[in-house]
């Protein structure tokens, strides 16, 4: 027994990175947080900084004139701006519990051994993954022969499910679900649904995070979705508003008849870079609050997913 701990004690020193390894990778992770940390800090003090300021010396890290006069605009376009971001909340809440839905209950069928069809159905899903058939048929599809030309589920349905997700969960349904729990309840006269529903979700937490937190980051940052099917403005998500403004001001303009205002004193007035900005930070501010709470299970999904038992 000594012996064997005094062995397992040396090898356990090929596990431990030493001093200076252990330095380099922390400059590492260092180096790779700023490079995500920074560039939102400069959108941040872009929204920050007046219009003349950002004209006169450009882009600074921190802002030279410190103003609030671009989410001040955003907050006169109140109707707009609401209208917008209920349609991406919308669209995220329902489209991510029912891309949950879809997505763990392919896995699951996938996974269960004595499904008769699942070679042919796990070459369907997987496919994809690797071709498609292209934006052409996916948008006669979809408008045409589907009719989801300006409707809201044109911006849910072509996000719902993808092949990752499906895999994802197939592997770990297949690595953590025991075939006896399964047996047992069917044993005891449960359906395949009461099994999904009661004794698979209940404990597929890990699982069910990860891809919410894929399909929630999907849909809140979509936008081009829209801008394919969306012809209304009423249907615009937050994300296809900010993608007009970065085009073209005019994606606020349009709606000056209605605030009684004209187009020339709009256009004149709207604090542009800053607002673009300013809405920028508006959309990633409830990402970046939601992400801590699902990190946890986040990583423990990835991880036991891609384990094989």
């Amino acid at each position: 027994m000594a012996t064997r701990t005094v062995y397992e004690s040396g090898l356990d020193k090929f596990n431990r990175p030493s001093k200076s390894i252990n330095v380099i990778f922390n400059l590492i992770f260092i180096l790779l947080a700023l490079i995500c940390v920074v560039p939102m800090l400069v959108v941040l003090s872009i929204s920050l900084s007046s219009e003349e300021s950002i004209r006169q010396t450009g882009y600074h890290m921190f802002p030279t004139a410190l103003s609030g006069e671009a989410y001040g605009y955003i907050a006169q376009q109140g109707t707009m701006i609401l209208r917008a971001l209920g349609v991406s909340l919308f669209v995220t809440i329902i489209g991510t519990v029912l891309g949950i839905l879809l997505t763990t209950s392919m896995g699951y069928v996938l996974s269960r051994p004595n499904y008769k069809l699942k070679g042919l159905l796990t070459w369907i899903v997987f496919i994809p993954m690797i071709f498609n058939g292209g934006l052409v048929s996916s948008y006669y599809i979809n408008a045409n022969l589907l009719g989801l030309k300006d409707s809201i589920w044109a911006l849910i349905l072509p996000l719902a499910v993808s092949s990752f997700n499906v895999i994802i969960c197939k592997t770990f349904f297949k690595s953590t679900i025991p075939d006896g729990l399964i047996e047992s309840a069917e044993m005891d006269g449960a359906g395949q649904l009461r099994i999904f529903f009661s004794i698979i979700l209940p404990i597929s937490l890990p699982v069910i995070a990860t891809i919410g937190l894929f399909l929630c980051f999907a849909y809140w940052n979509d936008w081009f979705q829209s801008m394919l099917y969306i012809n209304n403005q009423d249907l615009y998500s937050l994300q296809a508003l900010l993608n007009n403004l970065m085009s073209n001001v005019d994606a606020l303009a349009k709606n000056a008849a209605n605030m009684g205002v004209s187009y020339a004193m709009l256009v004149a007035t709207m604090p542009k870079e800053s607002a673009r900005m300013a809405v920028a930070i508006v959309i990633v501010l409830p990402v970046a609050f939601a992400y801590p709470f699902f990190q946890r299970y986040f990583i423990s999904g990835l991880t036991i997913g891609a384990v094989k038992g």
